[in-house]
């Protein structure tokens, strides 16, 4: 019974360790997930016109962090404009990226495509953003956004 009480303690452990984001900085060279050629980057802004032709692309886009997943690193926002982001979800949930990553430059290799999110859905992700009550109660519509998904993440500033 002893070894059992262990074994489950163990599990439990091990699945609170890693439902965190990664610790570090985010330094110009730390890549999260597949290795990223950062040459020949699309700038972010241009993801909505290349979208306007296509369902998806396929870029590395550069761009400006804007915030990542508190719990456990598991997406993170990119500013493509003024107005708009990108959120970017890791591809098979295979990595995480660091809180540290905010207002870092970075070089994304994926997939990008639009889809409009639901109210519950967008509910989840302030609520994993650490969004105040009255931010995540103002959600009341279904956005439609700009959505990449990631096989890695290179911070080049």
């Amino acid at each position: 019974m002893k070894k059992i009480g262990i074994i489950v303690l163990l599990i439990v452990s091990a699945g609170v360790l890693k439902a965190q984001p990664p610790k570090g900085k985010a330094n110009a060279g730390d890549t999260y997930g597949a290795k990223v050629d950062v040459k020949d980057a699309i700038q972010a802004a241009e993801l909505p016109a290349q979208l306007a032709k296509k369902d998806t692309v396929s870029a590395k886009i550069k761009g400006k962090a804007m915030a990542s997943c508190a719990s456990k690193g598991c997406w993170m926002t990119l500013q493509v404009n003024d107005s708009t982001t990108a959120f970017i979800k890791m591809k098979d949930y295979a990595f995480f990226v660091p809180m540290a990553i905010a207002g870092k430059t970075v070089v994304v290799d994926g997939v990008a495509y639009t889809k409009t999110t639901s109210v519950a859905e967008l509910k989840h992700y302030a609520e994993d953003g650490k969004k105040s009550q009255k931010e995540i109660d103002a959600i009341t519509q279904p956005k439609n956004e700009i959505r990449i998904m990631a096989n890695g993440i290179t911070v080049v500033e």
